[in-house]
């Protein structure tokens, strides 16, 4: 845990509350989770930053953006939360993870045996092994589930390398994976949050047992 010197998050920050709706949680440490908690807005979820165990109470699901995953597994480990979201899906609760998301869930990080995960999804990602920044690109992505494709973006994006046998195949580009789900955890190695587009938050919703209060969008 952190020293008494160290700078504790802030509180977590919900949205206005809607209805009845359920509340979806955004590992708010570091990244891009703005862009999720938009999306989860746009479908008429109430949404809470998480940046202490504590804020995983009451949770139906909880998505980890993308970022720098070497430094979110370490803030994650600080503050506990890489037990407390074991526990959260040991529970029940649903996971999203995009880009260095994924990361954080997978089983295996080809060439970082001792960098910490969570190891909830039985996959294999190389890291950045689509290329640095300059090698970002965007592309249209078919997702089973989906009528039309979605926008995919990748930034720095990994590879799934190995997929195990009890992982569903969502999406491919070129070949490989690029979105896959093994029960109610899901991940992306491209990033839909930035597309403006919620239809695969739609999606994993559904994955998650939850429909969305105004439905996917067209």
């Amino acid at each position: 845990m952190p020293s008494s010197t160290s700078v504790r998050p802030p509180i977590a920050a919900d949205a206005p509350t809607v209805g009845d709706a359920p509340t979806v949680g955004v590992l708010a440490l570091q990244g891009a989770f703005r862009e999720h908690r938009l999306a989860f807005e746009r479908l008429g979820l109430n949404v809470r930053e998480v940046r202490l165990p504590r804020h995983l109470e009451g949770l139906v699901g909880l998505a980890i953006p993308g970022g720098e995953s070497t430094t979110m597994a370490k803030l994650m480990r600080t503050y506990g939360l890489d037990d407390a979201i074991r526990a959260f899906h040991a529970g029940g609760g649903g996971l999203l993870g995009t880009c260095a998301g994924a990361i954080a869930l997978s089983r295996e990080i080809v060439g970082h045996p001792d960098q910490p995960r969570l190891g909830l999804l039985d996959v294999a990602v190389a890291r950045n092994d689509y290329g640095r920044q300059v090698a970002s690109f965007e592309t249209e992505i078919a997702v089973v589930g989906l009528d039309q494709p979605v926008h995919g973006v990748f930034i720095r994006a990994p590879r799934l390398v190995r997929v195990g046998d009890a992982v569903t195949t969502l999406a491919v580009y070129d070949g490989d994976p690029v979105a896959v789900a093994e029960a109610n955890v899901v991940a992306t190695v491209f990033h839909p949050e930035l597309s403006g587009d919620d239809r695969f938050h739609a999606l994993v919703l559904a994955r998650w047992g939850v429909a969305a209060p105004i439905g996917a969008p067209t």
